[in-house]
């Protein structure tokens, strides 16, 4: 398994810069992101692909620092309910799978999209009930009308351009924000739908990050790692459904934390530990939102934890004693 980074984590500064620093802290991956949400600072795939001098600077600056790259970003809502958005965010979309063609990768991170709940609607609408009826109505609506149908045609583009993994982040406020959601939309759409395993989603909608990466056998194509810490004070007063602002930490019955900050050693070697055990031994990107600490401090102590639990070489053919 690989030690990577989102490197959007520095989107202020220049690639170079930022893959000679990472690099020195021991990074071997990189998880770049091209589009949507987290935009385009170090990665412009439409400029990329139109400007040959431009990807070539591109190619020759990832490849002079030896990493090799785990996945192209691309989070976005390609089926928000104002056309306009949906529009820039699949153009996003799609330079990104041209780009990765045009690299040799055949990972993207992203996530789901959340439609509106009809066709009238100028928002997205994250139905999590199921009554009263108008929610299954809702559902129905966005799964079978418009999730479903746009990711079959968007996940064809992708595998007849090379892209054979298309990551989910499973992330609230999107159709697919847990296992069986994810789930659902891989059986409807093909194995070109996967998971991109963030645990700290998992973790602050109450769910056992071991118990869902079992579940997720053999579709986990990409994992970050973050951490997520539970105030169980604030959690009991008020349960895990939080929209203060996350700088309102105090307060929050939850905050994303650096990786160590939200769960211990023992908890994150299980999990890897697990990973492997179901077939899954790539990359732990680390993406750092933790707003309790710098920029900095979190990175190097998030790559200090995780050099101790990563478990480095292949699993072995045989039992040492055996």
């Amino acid at each position: 398994m690989k030690l990577g980074l989102l490197v959007s984590l520095y989107r202020n500064e220049p690639l170079d810069e930022v893959l000679s620093k990472i690099k020195e802290k021991g990074i071997e991956m990189i998880e770049i992101a091209a589009g949507g949400y987290g935009g385009n600072d170090h990665c412009n795939p439409a400029e990329l692909l139109a400007d040959e001098e431009k990807f070539l600077e591109f190619s020759h600056i990832i490849d002079k620092h030896g990493l090799k790259i785990s996945a192209f970003s691309v989070h976005g809502n390609p089926v928000h309910p104002n056309k306009e958005i949906a529009k820039k965010f699949d153009e996003d979309y799609r330079n990104c799978v041209l780009l990765a063609e045009r690299m040799g990768v055949d990972t993207l991170t992203l996530f789901s999209g959340c439609p509106g709940g009809s066709p009238e609607d100028k928002t997205p609408n994250w139905a999590t009930c199921a009554w009263p009826d108008d929610f299954l109505a809702v559902l129905d609506y966005q799964w079978n009308e418009v999730l479903i149908p746009y990711w079959k045609e968007a996940g064809a583009f992708a595998v007849a351009h090379g892209v054979k993994k298309l990551a989910f982040e499973m992330h609230p406020g999107f159709c697919v924000y847990n296992p069986e959601t994810l789930l659902k939309l891989r059986a409807a759409v093909g194995p070109v739908i996967g998971c991109n395993f963030d645990p700290s989603h998992i973790v602050w909608q109450g769910m056992d990050p071991v118990a869902a990466i079992r579940e997720l056998e053999g579709a986990i194509y990409h994992c970050h790692a973050k951490d997520t810490k539970v105030d169980k004070y604030n959690t009991a007063k008020n349960g895990v459904l939080d929209t203060k602002h996350y700088s309102d930490e105090l307060h929050r019955a939850w905050v994303f934390r650096s990786v160590g900050y939200g769960n211990d050693m023992t908890y994150w070697r299980d999990m890897i530990s697990n990973l492997r055990l179901t077939g899954y031994d790539y990359v732990m990107s680390i993406e750092h939102e933790d707003s309790v600490m710098s920029i900095d401090e979190g990175f190097d102590k998030a790559v200090y934890f995780l050099k101790q639990a990563i478990i480095k070489e292949e699993k072995p053919t045989s039992m040492a004693w055996a």
